[in-house]
């Protein structure tokens, strides 16, 4: 037996296509498009003809990179509660490390066809997202260590991913003056700000299942009303460096209008968990998260529409 997979019960049937393809958690990813679409937002700007391999970069990083880590991630941990984006995960057999691998080298493929360097940035992120959920090294376990480089990688990460490839830089001439514009700096930091805040919610509902696999989470180690308090901490520290990158202008206030939403919803469960930590659900936190998403997304497409 192949020692870098998990046994599989004797018991366990082919996948459906319909299982594979809920494992993939693809309406999950949109969530994560606000990453990219704030780096797109930066100048020197996407010129009309570029808008095509734009389209082709998020394509890449959002139906193919992150369901091959997903994937992954569910072959591994064998969710039978809520998970991220699947509120009931289906069982898994090795048809899903399989369609895991197959995403991955469909990712590199499609990266080949941009350059070199994105075919690099999905090859690191693959391998982070291995070494996170992998019986042998399971960065998982480490509630600290999980937290700080699952936000650095979906979020500065990706930012600056994002930024390098579609306007062309060289990773040669990376730390040469004057190679990032202002405000580059400071979005990475606000894009690992955002997944440091909302990271421990998709696992305040998770508790007794990750203690059942020996996971010491940072939910888990924040406690539920914790979490909540560190998502709060996190936010009205992006939201001050936001203040800062758009100088107190009128695109911050319209993102804190398009986001209020989220907020208030956020506001109302904390006040629920904080009476009874058992009303943190799967559905309180992925409204949460849609609510947020959706208002960030719609944010940075105002912003990109009026380039």
């Amino acid at each position: 037996m192949n020692p870098a997979l998990p046994p599989t019960p004797t018991t366990a049937t082919s996948m459906s296509l319909r299982d594979v393809w809920l494992h993939l958690r693809l309406p999950f990813s949109q969530y994560l498009l606000p990453v990219c679409l704030f780096a797109l937002t930066l100048p020197p700007g996407i010129a009309s003809p570029d808008w095509g391999r734009v389209v082709w970069i998020l394509v890449v990083i959002h139906v193919l990179m992150y369901p091959a880590a997903n994937t992954f991630n569910s072959y591994y941990d064998r969710d039978e509660g809520s998970v991220n984006g699947l509120e009931a995960p289906p069982p898994v057999d090795r048809t899903l490390f399989w369609v895991s691998m197959g995403l991955e080298a469909l990712a590199l493929v499609g990266g080949v066809l941009i350059n070199w360097q994105f075919v690099f940035f999905i090859l690191v992120y693959g391998a982070f997202m291995k070494a996170y959920s992998h019986t042998a090294i399971r960065i998982k376990k480490r509630p600290v260590a999980s937290w700080l480089l699952i936000s650095t990688f979906q979020g500065g990460f990706v930012f600056l991913m994002t930024y390098v490839i579609v306007h062309n830089i060289n990773l040669a001439t990376v730390f040469q003056p004057g190679t990032w514009p202002a405000g580059v700096a400071l979005g990475t930091l606000i894009s690992t700000l955002n997944i440091l805040a909302l990271y421990p919610v998709t696992q305040v509902y998770q508790h007794a299942e990750d203690a059942s696999r020996g996971d010491l989470t940072i939910s888990r180690l924040m406690g539920v009303r914790g979490t909540f308090v560190n998502a709060w901490v996190c936010l009205v520290a992006a939201a001050v460096c936001f203040f800062v990158f758009y100088s107190g202008g009128w695109p911050f206030w319209l993102m804190a209008a398009l986001l209020a939403p989220g907020l208030i919803y956020l506001a109302l469960i904390t006040a629920r968990v904080w009476q009874d930590p058992t009303t943190a659900t799967y559905r309180a936190a992925m409204w949460m998260t849609r609510l947020t998403g959706w208002g960030m997304n719609l944010f940075f497409l105002i912003l990109l529409a009026g380039q």
